[in-house]
């Protein structure tokens, strides 16, 4: 069965991260508002199709110079809250 999120980020310039996951469990669609036009369009055209654990292990914890976070390491929140969806 398809999942979908709006994650409302904290402490980047992003303010939404939006996901689909297919009934294969694969990301489907990523969108996220805000930040670098050129970074986020890439980020979520980077990771359509792959698998969220993948993201997960690469973007868990990424920090944006002396922020404590990132746009992926949002992303990768975003997915974690996605998949403990029912």
């Amino acid at each position: 069965m398809a999942k979908e999120i709006l994650y409302t980020t904290s402490g980047t310039c992003s303010k939404t991260i939006e996901l689909a996951l297919d009934d294969e469990g694969r990301i489907s669609r990523c969108h996220i508002e805000g930040g670098c036009p050129g970074y986020s369009l890439g980020l979520s055209r980077l990771v359509v199709g792959m698998k969220p654990a993948d993201i997960i292990e690469r973007f868990r914890g990424l920090r944006c110079g002396k922020k404590p976070t990132s746009c992926p390491d949002q992303l990768s929140l975003a997915l974690e809250q996605l998949e403990r969806q029912p």
